[in-house]
């Protein structure tokens, strides 16, 4: 087995965003579902954009969101995900480095520009994504480094990757380059539409063991199994996949196998201001703890501390060391 480099690389669409807060109406008004992701193109980036009021710029993207607080938390983290050499794409490689995270993807020369996120965040701390995709869709199987997969700990991937047809070739390339060096792999379904349009797919990653480790929240989870009954659909979980880790907003999270199940508490927070990220983050304080070999619920309640930072300001990347924080709560790091 090769030696470990990295104790989690992420694999996802390397994406930029553009975050304001809004109402109902600018929802409407555009055709948005509230709480959903949708792909855009180029032409309705910019009419969303040019109607949107004063905003914060910040790199972002799922995957990349997470290994960004897995680096907080201390762990050595790598990201793969696709920019243009441009303006934002320059932005995006300095933020993730200056993060500590080795991001090493070639930028694209030519092509569609950087992908960006136009998230616009509601009163209730609910946001709508509308994503342009960009150079992230580009991300293909050359983009992945067998040495660099097989060094990692946990290979983490995006159900986003799920839409660009080559990031798609990509992530199943890494999936089997780290399980041939022995490895994990874990899978966040990203998003109830996601699953919508993938579950089948989503659900063969599961079964044929594609994936060991399966992130989800409670609409993901109704969506994958088509059920409103919650116990229903953990119960098929546990039967599918090796390990599943269920988040429940201020209810905590549930974390199966196929013969346990514990849980963990939410932490507390004084406000809720956005809950961009709230997800990724919390996969960052998980998967910190798997690389530490952690208990399950050691586990969960570090991704609860990382998500509860992360949902008490605008942006889906912590602003202060979740290291630190997680110190001062008496948590193992």
């Amino acid at each position: 087995m090769a030696d470990v480099k990295y104790d989690v690389l992420g694999i996802g669409n390397a994406l930029f965003d553009v975050l304001v807060r809004t109402d109902e109406a600018f929802l409407a008004k555009h055709g948005m579902t509230k709480g959903s992701m949708s792909l855009i193109d180029e032409a309705r980036a910019a009419a969303i954009y040019a109607d949107m009021g004063p905003a914060t710029e910040v790199s972002g993207g799922s995957a990349a969101n997470t290994i960004v607080g897995i680096g907080s938390l201390g762990a050595r983290a790598a990201y793969v995900g696709k920019v243009k050499d441009d303006q934002i794409g320059k932005l995006y490689v300095h933020d993730i480095r200056a993060a500590g995270v080795a991001f090493n993807t070639p930028a694209a020369k030519d092509g569609p520009a950087t992908g960006c996120s136009y998230i616009l965040v509601t009163g209730d701390g609910e946001r709508t994504m509308n994503t342009y995709l960009g150079a992230a869709q580009d991300l293909s199987p050359a983009d992945i480094d067998p040495a660099e997969i097989a060094a990692a700990k946990i290979v983490y991937l995006e159900g986003y990757l799920w839409d660009p047809p080559g990031a798609k070739e990509a992530f199943l390339k890494a999936s089997k380059i780290a399980h041939e060096a022995g490895r994990k792999v874990a899978l966040t379904l990203s998003d109830s539409f996601c699953v919508g349009r993938y579950r089948d797919e989503f659900l063969g990653l599961m079964r044929n063991g594609t994936a060991d480790i399966v992130f989800a929240n409670e609409s993901e989870l109704h969506s994958l199994y088509e059920t409103s009954d919650f116990d229903t659909a953990l119960k098929q979980l546990r039967s599918d996949v090796k390990l599943g880790v269920v988040t429940r907003s201020e209810k905590g999270c549930v974390v199966v196998t196929p013969t346990d199940a514990v849980s963990a508490p939410a932490s507390p927070i004084a406000q809720l201001v956005d809950t961009t990220g709230a997800g990724d983050l919390f996969a960052a304080g998980f998967l910190y703890g798997l690389s530490r070999d952690l208990s399950h619920k050691q586990c969960g309640e570090l991704g609860a501390l990382a998500a509860a930072e992360v949902i008490q300001h605008i942006g889906a990347r912590p602003q202060v060391s979740l290291k630190e924080l997680a110190q001062q709560r008496g948590l193992t790091v």
